[in-house]
């Protein structure tokens, strides 16, 4: 293996287990930092007709067309005007860049195994996008899978 390879593995055990925290009004949910590529503020958003509403459109990131996803409207939650704490989470999933727009971004934190638990069986909808909950401290972290996020919107593309 070569040793940029070798400092890829380095640099991904180094982040397994580490998340990404973020709002969508008081819920935090947790998506894992192998995912992230970067935090950027609400760019100007190009609305593109006959996508589903949460889709809100396309940005362009450094001459990058990446689609953008409100995470607020995806879970069914009421829209709100986006605010100066208002993020977009930019993540690669399948060798594609998505845009997350969140309410706020909080903090990394790093879950043990032992302070995760598989997601309660609710049911086809109840849980079909989380891959774990967390508990640290006194705070309830649903963790994203971005595979199953992801996974309808991605045949749009």
């Amino acid at each position: 293996m070569s040793s940029v390879a070798m400092a890829a593995v380095d640099q991904a055990d180094d982040l397994r287990g580490r998340f990404l925290t973020f709002y969508i009004g008081q819920t935090i949910y947790g998506i894992e930092l192998l995912n992230v590529i970067e935090i950027i503020s609400v760019q100007p958003i190009t609305p593109v007709p006959s996508l589903p509403s949460y889709i809100k459109g396309i940005i362009n990131l450094r001459g990058k067309v990446v689609p953008v996803i409100d995470v607020r409207l995806k879970f069914d939650q009421p829209e709100r005007a986006y605010d100066g704490k208002t993020c977009v989470i930019v993540v690669m999933v399948e060798d594609m860049q998505v845009g997350l727009i969140v309410d706020l971004v909080a903090e990394v934190v790093s879950i043990g195994d032992g302070e995760s638990n598989e997601p309660p069986d609710l049911g086809k909808s109840g849980n079909c996008y989380l891959s774990s909950i967390a508990k640290i401290g006194d705070k309830v972290i649903l963790n994203i899978d971005c595979k199953k996020f992801f996974q309808s919107d991605l045949q749009l593309y």
